[in-house]
């Protein structure tokens, strides 16, 4: 029992570590959920507007969490 709590605590925290980026994430679905069937995009850009939002809300936080460390990216 003790190693199924143990996984499930790992499998939670790979989703929940980060508050600003799971909400960052869930917001940006709700958006793009709500607005992006409204707008007459040619198909198939919806989801490139999905995953481009995705992308840089992952780049905006694996920025954060390395200024968070005292590193910064090199250019």
């Amino acid at each position: 029992m003790t190693l199924a709590k143990t996984i499930i605590a790992a499998l939670l925290g790979l989703f929940l570590d980060d508050g600003r980026f799971a909400g960052a994430i869930l917001a940006w679905l709700l958006a793009a959920w709500l607005i992006l069937p409204r707008l007459a995009l040619p198909q198939g850009l919806p989801a490139l507007v999905l995953c481009a939002g995705l992308a840089g809300i992952l780049i905006l936080s694996a920025r954060h969490a390395a200024r968070q460390r005292g590193s910064t990216p090199s250019r």
